[in-house]
């Protein structure tokens, strides 16, 4: 380690051999996914990673230079654990100053995680110094149900749940509902020329979301590039020309192999409020059960905002989906 790459945290533990030090760019990758890969194995955090997925993150970040931005933990030499900060400004006004980190399993419950957070809250006071002052500050991170070490930290440090969230399963073997479209809309596929204008519809029906903040070319291309684009399996609706809502299926393959499975997920749920509760978002879902099935999968899976203002949690219920796992946003103000 090279005396510009390390970094000084007055808050770490005294371990022998522990140290900090800045990314070193794709060389990094695989150590991340190393890291990654055991803990979500601690945390039954189902969620297969690649190389190629942190490269394809990292060429598309927004609000963050990883080299100021992140911070890694050593061990004589061996990557434990790593953090990395963004911030966005949400449409209400609101700064979010975002941090998160990953620890392997046997470096936690020693003042380890504790010290990386507080480094992550001091470089997010940094960047928000050079912000303006209008609007609410809010420092926020993320924690799922089978992490409650995280959550104990964060709640002892004055995070507080400002909101909750499911990850919802659905077998779908044997017999399966369908419902109709309304008069007048119709399923069609999303030709290559119309890919932004479906981004265009997305973005504006999901404007009244919680959080929601205006999306950045950075996140179309990403999007353009994930290996879930996967639009022979996407259920939109049309109206004429208009594209009025839809459902984005994607069938992650690693996934499934990682954990022997055959799960297709329904994501991207959304329609136009000039087409509400006319039944198009029940209509997409379950003939996404039905593409999904013909696809050899035989569960189907999402994740909602369980305080959706559109009744999606409802929804999500009422054609058999169920909560397996709860996530929740934390989140306190910036002093």
């Amino acid at each position: 380690m090279t005396s510009r790459e390390k970094i000084h945290v007055p808050d770490a533990p005294s371990i022998l051999g522990l140290a900090f030090r800045r990314f070193r760019g794709e060389d990094d990758y695989p150590v991340m996914v190393a890291v990654l890969e055991r803990h979500n194995a601690a945390d039954r955090i189902e969620r297969a990673v690649t190389v190629e997925d942190v490269a394809r993150t990292y060429t598309y970040l927004t609000n963050c230079d990883p080299y100021q931005d992140m911070l890694f933990a050593e061990v004589d030499g061996h990557v434990i654990g790593y953090n990395r900060v963004t911030w966005w400004k949400e449409s209400r006004g609101n700064r979010i100053y975002h941090h998160f980190g990953f620890l392997v399993p046997e470096w936690r419950q020693q003042g380890i995680g504790r010290a990386m957070l507080y480094h992550s809250e001091r470089r997010l006071h940094e960047i928000a110094a050079d912000h303006p002052a209008n609007g609410a500050r809010f420092l926020e991170s993320y924690a799922e149900d089978t992490q409650p070490g995280l959550e104990s930290l964060l709640l002892r440090e004055g995070y507080v749940a400002v909101r909750h969230g499911y990850d919802m399963v659905r077998e779908i073997a044997g017999s399966l509902p369908r419902a109709p479209l309304p008069s007048g809309t119709e399923v069609r596929p999303v030709p290559p020329e119309r890919y932004r204008a479906l981004w265009a519809a997305m973005d504006e029906a999901f404007r009244d979301h919680w959080g929601y903040s205006p999306p950045t070319e950075e996140d179309y291309q990403e999007w353009l590039h994930e290996p879930t684009f996967q639009p022979e399996l996407w259920q939109v609706a049309w109206d004429g020309d208009e594209i009025v809502g839809m459902v984005l299926n994607f069938i992650d393959v690693k996934e499934n192999e990682q954990y022997k499975r055959q799960r297709g997920y329904t994501e991207g749920i959304c329609v136009r409020r000039p087409w509400r509760r006319r039944g198009i978002a029940r209509a997409l879902l379950t003939g996404s059960f039905h593409l999904l099935r013909e696809r050899g999968m035989t569960e189907a899976a999402l994740g909602v905002d369980t305080q959706n203002p559109n009744g999606a949690l409802q929804l999500y219920e009422s054609v058999g989906f169920r909560p397996v796992k709860r996530g929740s946003t934390y989140r306190k103000p910036m002093s």
